[in-house]
Formats: structure tokens, sequence, C-alpha cells
């Protein structure tokens, strides 16, 4: 298993962090910016702070953190019909590019390994260099349409809804355990 750079550590999230994590979010949505894969709406959206604060509890959000202990970066999880599911990972890029989203994303197959659930899911671009290449090279594999269920279907209109373009978009998935 790859490690952290020297310093860095990933742990559970205090409600008090949740300001600094909307932050890291934000840093890291500009790397979308340029792309045209994001509707003009999403420049400056993040997570919700309630989306944030209702994780804490039950061990869903987990922080990648500086040498300094503050948080850059995040993982954001739920449960959806036996799998956990990564719904946002976000590292700021000043702190990209040393393993980080690689480490948050195994901590999340760990603890759905932990909770005793058989997948990790995710939707996320499917070209994107930082996206759908980053999770295969994790051992995600896209999930074929025939194989998707309700929920994807659902959280699919929901993001057209929104404005993504879902053709470039695809759920991937991959076994629980270690990375």
């Amino acid at each position: 298993m790859r490690r952290l750079p020297d310093g860095y550590s990933i742990s559970g999230v205090a409600a008090d962090e949740i300001p600094a994590l909307i932050a890291v979010d934000l840093a890291s949505g500009q790397l979308f910016a340029g792309t045209g894969l994001l509707p003009e709406w999403a420049e400056g959206d993040f997570v919700p702070a309630d989306v944030l604060e209702a994780a804490v509890p039950g061990g869903h959000l987990f922080a990648a953190r500086s040498p300094k202990g503050n948080p850059v970066g995040f993982a954001l999880t739920s449960v959806r019909d036996g799998s956990l599911y990564l719904d946002q990972i976000s590292v700021d890029p000043a702190h990209g590019r040393r393993g980080l989203g690689g480490a948050l994303v195994r901590r999340v197959v760990k603890d759905a390994g932990r909770r005793k659930l058989k997948t990790v899911t995710l939707s996320t671009f499917r070209d994107v260099a930082w996206n759908g290449p980053f999770y295969r090279s994790l051992g995600f594999r896209e999930v074929p349409r025939r194989k998707m269920t309700g929920w994807m279907l659902d959280l699919e209109g929901a993001q057209a809804e929104r404005g993504l373009d879902v053709d470039q978009r695809c759920f991937m998935a991959r076994r629980s355990g270690w990375l």
C-alpha cells in the first residue's frame, strides 16, 4: 500500500472543521474551471455544510491533514443499497499530486470492508484525468448501464436535471477491502 507523504495523515472530522472542508472543496473545484464540464451555476458550488455535518456522527467523513494538522482534503461517503458510495472527494490543489486523493480512496475502501459492505461505488467524469482514469488506477471499473441500479439511475437523472452532461459521466465500482 502506498504511504502518505511524510507528516500527512487521515482521520475523522470534527464538526468545527466543516468551514475548512468547504474551503478545500471550493479550491478543488477550481480544477474544473475552463473544462466546460460543469454548468455555469456550479462555479463556486460546494458540498453544503449541513450535508458535511450530518456525515460526522456516522463516520462518513474523513479528512486528509497536512503536517500542521489542518484539513487539506476530504472524502464524504454514504451507504446506498448495500454499497459504500463515495459522494465527494476533494483535495486542495496546493497539496495535490502527493497521493492524498489515492490515500483517501484507500481509506474509503477500507471503511467499506469494516462496515461489511461488498463494494464502493461512485459517479464521475469518465475521461477527466483526475476522475475516471484515476479511479481505474485504483481498481474501479465502469458499471455497464444495464447493471445500474435504481438509485444510480435516479442520481444520474438528478445530475442531468442540474445541467451535468451525463453522457460524459459514469458510475464505477470496486470490491471493498485493502488496496
